[in-house]
């Protein structure tokens, strides 16, 4: 009995944001009973291109090409702050393809591995905070880059190069902060020893990379509203199940569950006159600081489903929403697979890591708040 309420703990702890997102649409049910109406809460769309993405970038992990290829830029370094730029960049590039989610999962492991290998564990704080915040600041570049762009993307109606626009300026700032975030590295010379134990396994899955990559690329047109998303579902589905249906097992289905349940939740909101009319209130015109400030509660993505019902300032919603995704640690649920990660494999650096991801993110949140501020007023 104590082994399975110990379980359960450990569940509820590991997905917090689900287990609010069920309690607050079990709630909801209260207030307005199920109807024929609830069918029509869920984002279909949104659920079924996630649901494509993430079984598309499972198949790539599992078979290296992310680690191979940063073993491939790492061969090309000699000082240690060459090799925590190409670390952390990594994560600023790849997310806007990959999803910070994946960027983290497959990178701050790595890190760590190159770190040590390469005698610069005092670089292993610093190094993986920065990763955390280029993976969140670089996924919001393009719609697929994250969960919550690729629904906002969807509500707003808006094109790729549209919504990229929207949220470019930020992302050259980012950049640029992350630039010069990285002078403090000291600049000494290392020696990598870097294991090319995927080489092979990447020649003899050259089919299986092309497989994914012809889907990957039927996702993104699906994105763009070129193909439509139903027939790319079935053909990402019956691909997987063909080459390799174990991927289907590392989907990560409590974040579809989670969309699924708080699209209940506020669909049921939106049928309630008066929380209609108080929250409307608060967010005519603040939308980048509700977004802000709601996502160091709830999260972007959570925050992202609620506004979005109640508002239509696309624009102010994608900056919000991706801004806030900096500050406390589950500001954005990606910050927590590093936390895990270094809290798991190197637990003495555990409140070091903790104590400088937020001072970092902090600064970094207020820097961008005030060029959103200035570009408020500019325009």
């Amino acid at each position: 009995m104590k082994g399975a309420t110990k379980q359960i703990i450990g569940w509820i702890k590991k997905e917090s944001v689900l287990v609010i997102a069920i309690v607050l649409a079990a709630v909801s049910v209260f207030m307005v009973p199920p109807d024929g109406q609830y069918a029509g809460y869920i984002d279909y769309k949104t659920i079924g291109l996630l649901f494509c993405l993430m079984s598309v970038m499972a198949g790539y992990q599992k078979i290296g090409i992310f680690q191979w290829m940063g073993q491939t830029l790492l061969t090309k370094v000699k000082m240690s702050r060459s090799v925590s730029a190409v670390l952390v960049f990594l994560c600023f590039f790849t997310s806007m393809f990959i999803t910070n989610d994946v960027s983290l999962l497959t990178f701050v492991p790595f890190s760590l591995i190159v770190l040590e290998m390469a005698e610069m564990e005092e670089l292993l704080v610093p190094v993986v905070v920065l990763q955390t915040i280029a993976a969140n600041l670089g996924s919001m570049l393009l719609p697929f880059g994250n969960p919550q762009n690729l629904y906002l993307y969807g509500q707003s109606g808006y094109g790729i190069l549209q919504f990229a626009t929207v949220i470019l300026p930020y992302g050259i700032i980012s950049f640029v902060l992350l630039a010069f975030s990285l002078l403090g590295i000291k600049k000494v010379p290392v020696t990598l020893h870097i294991l090319q134990h995927n080489t092979s396994e990447i020649k003899s899955n050259k089919g299986k990379i092309i497989a994914y990559t012809v889907l990957f690329v039927l996702c993104i047109l699906a994105v763009a509203h070129i193909l439509p998303w139903i027939i790319v579902l079935v053909i990402v589905s019956v691909t997987i199940l063909l080459l390799d249906k174990e991927l289907f097992r590392r989907v990560d289905y409590s974040l579809l569950l989670t969309f699924v349940f708080f699209f209940l939740f506020i669909g049921n909101l939106g049928r309630i006159p008066s929380f209609c009319k108080f929250l409307e209130g608060i967010l005519k015109g603040n939308e980048v600081i509700t977004a802000v400030l709601a996502s160091q509660i709830i999260s972007n993505v959570p925050t992202a489903l609620l506004l979005s019902g109640f508002s239509n300032q696309w624009d102010a919603l994608i900056i919000g929403t991706n801004l806030g995704g900096l500050g406390t640690l589950i500001a954005s649920m990606a910050s927590l697979i590093s936390y895990k990660q270094v809290a798991q494999k190197k637990p003495e650096y555990k409140k070091k890591y903790f104590r400088l991801f937020t001072i970092a993110n902090v600064i970094y949140l207020i820097i961008l708040m005030v060029a959103w501020l200035v570009f408020k007023f500019m325009l």
